[in-house]
Formats: structure tokens, sequence, C-alpha cells
């Protein structure tokens, strides 16, 4: 894949959910919306629900949409933080830019990614740990869209 796709990813990402961007108007009733655009490159992450959720992000170049991940999610167990879950997908990595990283630890929480694919055709499972107890899960899927 392109590097500069990837690039636009990552950037978009760290701008809207991730970090703490602001949502847009509503596509459809209740949903929340975040969006970054880049000369022809636009990004938008949509989702429903809040402690159990269901989104899609996808990506299009000159109003083309060629990209997209689903994803699918529940809070767990007690101590949900999503600020933590927010700052794990900051740290998305440019080898798998679908979530977060592989693992990522701040004091009591950690953060676990397991992905199978590549940017044109993956799917992926994340979970957080609270002292060692599952407290949140999220099933994605996505690649390339013609």
């Amino acid at each position: 894949m392109d590097k500069n796709i990837i690039d636009f990813l990552i950037k978009a990402k760290k701008e809207t959910y991730a970090g703490k961007g602001a949502e847009t108007a509503s596509s459809r009733p209740n949903s929340h919306d975040l969006q970054y655009s880049e000369g022809s490159l636009k990004y938008i992450d949509t989702y429903l629900g809040e402690s159990k959720f269901a989104g899609e992000e996808a990506l299009w170049k000159e109003n083309i949409p060629f990209w997209s991940m689903n994803y699918l999610g529940r809070v767990t167990g007690d101590n949900f933080s999503g600020d933590f879950l927010k700052e794990a997908l900051l740290n998305v990595p440019e080898e798998y830019p679908f979530r977060g990283p592989l693992q990522y630890k701040d004091g009591d929480y950690s953060y676990v990614c397991n992905i199978k694919g590549d940017f044109h055709w993956f799917y992926g499972y994340e979970e957080i740990f609270f002292k060692n107890n599952k407290i949140y899960e999220c099933a994605f899927h996505g690649g390339d869209v013609k």
C-alpha cells in the first residue's frame, strides 16, 4: 500500500477519536461522526452506542471510497477507561494501521491486539485488561473496497 495513504490514515486517527477530536454532524440518528480531510483524501469514522458499540472507518480519494474497517465492541467489566483506550489507539503502528499497537501498558491497564492479514484484507481482536481482568473487547475487520 502507498505509504502516503498509511500516513494519512494514522494522522486521521490521531486527529479524530483517539486524539479527542470534535464530532461532526450525525450522519444517522444518534450516531457519533468524526472526519478528517487532507487534499483529495477523506477519512470518516462513524459509530453507534457507547458501552456497546458498532462502527465503521473508511477512506475516500476524490470522493471515491477505497478502504473500510468495521468494528464491534463492548465494555465487559468495571474500571473501563475510555482515556486509556484512546491512549492506546494513539499508538497505532504503521505496519498495522487499524487499531492500536499489538501491546500497550500503562499502570494497571494493558491493551492487547491480535491481527491477521494486511491493509488490503484483515481481521483482528483487541482487549483491555485492568489488573489482569478483562474489561473490554472489540472485533474488527476490513480492507479494500471497489
